[in-house]
């Protein structure tokens, strides 16, 4: 049985912040958020080129989860030929670029899922969220060396620099295949929200909450009385129906 879904965006532009930088897509087989960088207007558009560049892919189904993740990757490998190109005719958005983090649902009811930057991917299953994408961030690197506890991590002065970015440059993304089951939870976010709200917090809310929309709201709600310095856009997909369940597994392309 293939998986079926329901999903909403919710987003805001926080406190500070004068203009929103974040961009994400629901619809019937895709699911993806970019986070722009570079400063207005040059973030806004490398976004804004990556969403257009994904979005074709709601519209042509692919068979399995392997296919959704080299179709996905070859999109955000068009993406980044894009802002390159927009990159170059402009020396005022010289090292603009975008965090992407997207799911592509197959016919068979598995996920490809492709991820870029700081932006966030969880799952959230029978009570328990579990974060499947890997920051790329010094924090993270340092993180992953052992010299840093995981959490000092949010409040690490440094927190903020990115190590990898879709900036026209050469990249490598983390691709994973998913297999859902019924019942799950997927969240996609802006690290407006990951860099404020903790992971307890953000699972509550997705308990709390029993439809994609208000457990939108809830997040997003939660950042702004936290102060929201930055943007925050979140993506709830909740998954309706699934094939049997089965783990994650990690896909290299």
């Amino acid at each position: 049985m293939s998986a079926t879904t329901q999903a909403a965006i919710v987003t805001d532009v926080g406190k500070i912040r004068s203009n929103n930088e974040d961009l994400a897509f629901a619809g019937d087989r895709l699911f993806v958020i970019a986070d722009g960088m570079g400063g207005p207007p040059a973030g806004d558009l490398a976004s804004e080129i990556m969403i257009d560049t994904l979005t074709g892919l709601d519209a042509h189904a692919v068979d399995t989860g392997p296919e959704a993740v080299a179709a996905l990757r070859e999109a955000v490998d068009a993406a980044n030929r894009g802002i390159r190109e927009a990159a170059a005719a402009d020396e005022g958005r010289t090292g603009m670029g975008t965090t992407v983090t997207g799911l592509l649902r197959a016919e068979n009811g598995e996920f490809g899922l492709v991820h870029v930057g700081d932006s966030r991917g969880y799952l959230f299953r029978s009570g328990a969220l579990t974060q499947l994408t890997v920051d790329d961030t010094y924090v993270q690197m340092l993180i992953d060396q052992g010299v840093l506890d995981p959490a000092d991590a949010r409040y690490h002065p440094q927190r903020a620099i990115v190590t990898q970015a879709v900036q026209g440059g050469v990249f490598e993304p983390h691709c994973t295949v998913l297999t859902p089951e019924e019942g799950d939870s997927y969240l996609l976010c802006s690290d407006g929200l990951s860099d404020v709200i903790t992971d307890e917090t953000i699972a509550g809310a997705l308990a709390e909450c029993g439809e994609p929309r208000g457990a939108g709201d809830r997040l997003v709600q939660l950042t702004i009385a936290a102060g929201a310095p930055d943007n925050v856009t979140v993506v709830v997909v909740d998954v309706l129906g699934a094939t049997a369940g089965a783990d994650t597994a990690d896909l290299t392309v």
